[in-house]
């Protein structure tokens, strides 16, 4: 595409013809506030805060949704422009609830932001309001607000266009319009994924994650209950996000520490479950390889894609890995071994994952979860919700010196477990010991780099002596469908393929700290947030999850080898189709 010159408050800016004006003037560092616009999933123009004034145009335009041109000279800060987006703001409040000091956004409201940007003190168009507002909290992951809802339509269209789920949709008209799943349904009487990109996206506090912080307070303050703790690999690299840390920065020590004063008995990684998974899930995938069994396997570790496959590709649940996820794996190795070792009663541990996601919050409850009549996982929270636990406490965050994991016994975890937070970890992790395993040999080239990456469909082939293994990896489950179709017309022959519910992979999950529209436009918080992960993958000492010390004498000691008797009886899982309207 050719280039363009336009003029946007007196700077000259060149423009790739086709952008948006809104595009060309963050390019010239030139700020226009935004509501409804979400990069590449929402832009509609719909809510009229990010109107500039264009000379000789005879009204405001919608800078989203507005190509520049050769010559256009746009004004941003006018007091026509400053007067409309003014009463945009303020009839869109009037219609809101705006009990913000109890609201789950305040001080993070995109809306408050501007208004307060604005100057706006009061409303001038407070009348009536909606009727009925729905409170939804019935699933074990997410709650619905409609009092506040702006109908900005960022989540209907990240579950959409993203996600090719389409659960939430506009209804009704004028003052009666809401968003909602059809028919006023709750999310769980439809096909939702739980996987919270809506409440990522969502600009207030009308979509939020079921929190579990008191069961969390109250289990570490009970002397009779043991309470163990472990941490996703991604949370490392988002919660410094909430204490003011930019975004990206890898504060394993930190958040660790805090951990241990919030008072937790015991503090581990999941990443010595994601090594635990590798071991099963890529002995499984050797043995459907040697023995015929059913191809390509499908990874299990994102319980948010495994929804989606239960309920749209029912057919292909012989694919998918028996394999738990990585959490759930631990969580039943601390209430089996752990306990043994330890001589703990295990119904009187209580276990709880700090996770990047809210569709974890679902998956502990699914019946398959637990062994021995033992819940391999009692409690999840998110990242947010941690960081309101480190809040709660008063603890001052950025001050904490770097503490380490407790090393006995689960502590020891390497490099291929922390990649397991970004898109293609799980793959290349796999990849390293099924590489070991089938040429005999220590490996020395072991980095992965065709599986890295945020393209939506990476395809890969790995040589291993005379054995060539074909690999695909899809995040996102609109993604995901593509290859699924591939599979099912019976075009793919690959011999395994990852699949992340979120973009991105469990950096960008539904429970990690949201990022404001401004900061979109910046960055790409995919790819900083994998960076650190990919840091600390390569200060590990061990790097493939065969040689973590702790996971042999576990076998050793416990299952015997992978994918025995009793590591099924305790490491898997199973799956079944899904009606999508009960």
């Amino acid at each position: 595409m050719g280039k363009v010159n336009l003029t946007i408050d007196n700077i000259k800016v060149e423009a790739i013809e086709g952008d948006s004006i809104l595009h060309a003037a963050k390019s010239a560092g030139v700020e226009i506030p935004t509501l409804c616009f979400l990069k590449g999933i929402n832009e509609i123009g719909a809510c009229r805060v990010c109107l500039v004034e264009i000379e000789g145009a005879r009204s405001l335009q919608a800078s989203c949704v507005h190509p520049v041109a050769e010559g256009m000279i746009v004004r941003t800060n006018t007091k026509k422009v400053r007067d409309a987006r003014k009463s945009t703001i303020e009839l869109i409040l009037s219609n809101h609830n705006r009990e913000c000091l109890t609201c789950e956004r305040n001080r993070k409201c995109e809306l408050q932001y501007i208004a307060e940007g604005l100057g706006i003190s009061q409303i001038y168009f407070d009348g009536e309001k909606t009727a009925g507002g729905i409170y939804d909290d019935m699933s074990p992951s997410i709650v619905r607000d409609q009092t506040k809802c702006i109908l900005c339509e960022r989540c209907i269209n990240i579950c959409k266009k993203q996600q090719k789920v389409g659960i939430l949709d506009l209804m009704g008209r004028g003052i009666n319009a809401k968003v909602g799943p059809a028919f006023n349904r709750s999310v769980t009487q439809v096909p939702c994924l739980y996987c919270g990109q809506c409440i990522n996206v969502c600009p207030v506090g009308a979509l939020k994650e079921k929190e579990d912080i008191d069961r969390v307070w109250a289990a570490i303050e009970n002397p009779e209950i043991h309470v163990v703790v472990q941490t996703a690999p991604a949370v490392r690299a988002g919660i410094g996000e909430e204490f003011g840390f930019p975004v990206g920065s890898r504060l394993t020590g930190k958040m660790v520490t805090a951990l241990k004063r919030l008072g937790f008995d015991k503090v581990y990684d999941t990443n010595f479950g994601a090594d635990l998974t590798i071991m099963e899930e890529g002995y499984e995938l050797l043995d459907r390889i040697q023995n015929g069994g059913v191809l390509p396997m499908l990874t299990s570790c994102s319980p948010g894609w495994v929804r989606f496959l239960e309920f749209n590709y029912p057919e292909l649940i012989p694919n998918l890995s028996t394999a738990k996820a990585p959490h759930t794996m631990l969580g039943a190795v601390i209430k089996s071994y752990y306990a043994e070792k330890y001589g703990l009663d295990p119904k009187k541990i209580f276990t709880v994952s700090v996770m990047l996601c809210t569709a974890k919050k679902a998956e502990i409850v699914r019946p398959q979860m637990e062994v021995n009549g033992l819940r391999d996982i009692d409690a999840v929270i998110t990242t947010r919700e941690l960081a309101k636990m480190v809040k709660q406490a008063r603890i001052d965050f950025a001050s904490l010196e770097d503490s380490e994991y407790d090393q006995d016994l689960l502590g020891e975890y390497t490099g291929a477990g922390v990649i397991f937070g970004a898109t293609g970890g799980v793959m290349e992790a796999a990849i390293r010991t099924v590489a070991d395993v089938l040429a005999g040999a220590d490996l020395k080239e072991f980095e992965y780099n065709a599986v890295r990456g945020i393209t939506e469909i990476k395809e890969a082939q790995v040589s291993i002596g005379e054995k060539v293994v074909k690999v695909a990896v899809a995040h996102s489950t609109g993604a995901a469908a593509q290859l699924l179709e591939k599979v099912k017309k019976g075009e793919a022959d690959y011999h395994f393929i990852e699949v992340m519910c979120c973009s991105g992979g469990c950096v960008n999950g539904g429970g990690q700290p949201r990022i404001s529209n401004k900061d979109r436009l910046e960055m790409d918080v995919r790819k900083e947030r994998a960076k650190a992960l990919y840091t600390e993958d390569e200060s590990r000492k061990f790097r493939k999850s065969h040689k973590n010390p702790d996971i042999l004498k576990l076998y050793q000691d416990f299952f015997g080898k992978p994918n025995s008797h009793k590591a099924h009886e305790f490491l898997h899982t199973s799956y079944a189709p899904r009606e999508k309207y009960e």
